[in-house]
């Protein structure tokens, strides 16, 4: 059993499956209370669910990517089940995880989204840094950037950690934050090797409704 917040049809918006027509499992709880957050939603509503009845409603939709998000995915220890489970019935797989819970015990076949709290976040200290070495080829790390301070510091931590070499990152602008042309730009200026990310769901659905 898992308690579900949501699961949804829609336009995966980030990562470089964006633009991919994707199933959507958001998962409720969460551990982090970040600034920028617009799925508070997600805290604490949910109904408990069966493998089953989750995975005939992924299946309903007949779309091969399936997004688990949330919230904090992994704060529920039977996601493991259901990622190898869509992971063994052919599903392009992708898990949306804060970091600051381990990745260790994810089925390898799954593509880890790291998103790293960057100081403006109000959670900048809770990645665990052993899941830089539970990464595999295919996980991508990404920064949502609020703020000067956090586009130095995002930059410091993936020369540090040589993320810029091992794998995509993605840089995100705090929607309503920073313009996404003022992080393009920065970008350019720094010479970084971050990818300028946009939430693409966000400029072509209703946020209430995830409709046009």
């Amino acid at each position: 059993m898992l308690k579900i917040n949501e699961i949804f049809y829609s336009i995966q918006g980030e990562t470089t499956y964006v633009g991919c027509p994707t199933v959507f499992v958001r998962l409720t709880a969460c551990n982090l209370r970040c600034t920028y957050c617009d799925t508070k939603y997600s805290y604490y509503e949910g109904e408990m669910q069966t493998l089953e009845a989750i995975i005939a409603e992924i299946d309903s939709h007949k779309a091969p990517n399936v997004c688990i998000t949330g919230g904090e995915p992994l704060l529920q220890k039977e996601v493991h089940t259901l990622m190898k489970t869509l992971c063994d019935k052919g599903y392009l797989v992708s898990l949306e995880t804060s970091g600051s819970k381990s990745v260790e015990m994810v089925d390898p076949r799954v593509k880890i989204i790291l998103d790293v709290k960057t100081p403006d976040s109000g959670a900048a200290d809770s990645f665990v840094m052993e899941n830089i070495g539970f990464s595999t080829p295919s996980t991508e790390y990404k920064f949502v950037i609020c703020s000067e301070k956090d586009f130095e510091w995002s930059e410091e931590f993936c020369r540090q950690h040589n993320l810029f070499e091992k794998f995509v990152v993605l840089y995100s602008p705090s929607y309503g934050q920073v313009s996404e042309r003022w992080l393009a730009e920065k970008i350019l200026q720094k010479n970084s090797s971050a990818r300028l990310q946009l939430q693409l769901h966000k400029y072509i659905w209703n946020p209430e409704t995830r409709g046009v």
